[in-house]
This record gives structure tokens, sequence and C-alpha cells, in this order.
């Protein structure tokens, strides 16, 4: 589809971040579902930090931040990463991992342009294969994929590192004698309970 309306699409620069800001605020607000289960994943950012998040994205070399504009004003974003599909294959992946539209512009053709620049991106870097990477419950953009050919292929899960380090902190850290007896005391039970 083309852009209804005259449309440009270049690298996110620092002086994006504040509007880039904004316009995922967008999508948070009108999620519902999504936002109540990214409640944790997200906060606004102000100015400084998303100017020094964004510094960061654009210093990774295979990472990109692209954004849509219309008469001078960012109505779109999309940033993607290049990678390998595992660590010990050279098949080069694109990952779609924001693809955002401000709300009041969507149905015109933004995130086909968008998608168009990241293809281009992907073609010169010779990847093989495309992923996106959307909220579980996101209804609308799952949609989206869908319509443009992207299939189910992975699930992507997410924990706080406070929450994975209370988690995992134990078990990791446990001495295996100590996993012997708690062992040993369960099938006791188990015997105990038998009889």
């Amino acid at each position: 589809m083309r852009p209804r309306f005259p449309l440009t699409v270049r690298e996110a620069t620092l002086d994006d971040a504040e509007v880039l800001a904004a316009l995922w605020q967008h999508a948070v607000d009108e999620g519902g579902e999504a936002s109540a289960a990214h409640a944790t994943l997200w906060h606004r950012p102000d100015r400084a930090e998303a100017t020094e998040a964004l510094a960061f994205q654009l210093e990774q070399p295979h990472r990109h931040v692209w954004v849509a504009l219309h008469d001078d004003v960012v109505v779109g974003a999309v940033a993607a990463s290049v990678t390998t599909v595992t660590p010990i294959t050279t098949t080069k992946v694109l990952i779609v991992t924001d693809l955002v539209v401000d709300p009041s512009r969507r149905r015109h053709g933004i995130a086909w342009q968008m998608l168009l620049t990241v293809a281009e991106h992907g073609e010169e870097q010779e990847c093989e294969i495309y992923l996106a990477i959307i909220p579980g419950v996101a209804r609308e953009p799952a949609r989206y994929l869908a319509k443009v050919g992207f299939s189910p292929v992975a699930s992507v899960r997410a924990i706080t590192s406070q929450a994975l380090r209370a988690r995992v902190a134990s078990r990791a850290t446990a001495s295996p004698t100590g996993r012997m007896l708690a062992v040993r005391r369960s099938m006791r039970r188990r015997e105990a309970r038998s009889d």
C-alpha cells in the first residue's frame, strides 16, 4: 500500500528522542490488555533518558532505528537488529523489535513504507529471514503482521532482573549436598504417605 500522503523515512537522530518517547506512550496508552501486561516493563522516559537510550541504540553496529515523517512531523518509527538464527549458524536474520505508528495516522500506509525500508536494509545485509517481536496480547499488530505474511514461530517471554535473580539464585547457588538432603526428605515424606 502506498502512503496516502507524502512520507519520508530516515534514520533516527538524537533529536527524535523526545518525540519517540511520546509515540511509544501513545501506543502503550491505547494498548489496553497489552499495556497492562507490560506495566512492569514500560515507563515513560524523560528527555534525558530517551536521548541516552536512543544514543545506545544508534551506537550498536547491527541495530537501526528509522522514523517516518509527514510534513517534518514524526508519525511512526521502526527498530530492527541484524543477527543470526542461532549462535552456530550463519543464516542472517533481521528482527523487527518495534513498529509504532501514531494512532491518529494509522491506515495511511505508514507501516507499509517503514517495512519496505526494513526489507531493503535486510537485503543489503543479506538477511534470509525477517522476524517481528510484538506484545503477546497486541491483537491489532498481530493481525497486521499476519496480513503482511509473518507467521508465528516463537514465544518471547519477559521478566525483570530482580524477579529473575530472586527465582534462580537459590537454585543456582545451592550446594549439591543441600539439594540431596532436600530430595531425601521429599522421598521420606512420600514413603510415609504411602504407608
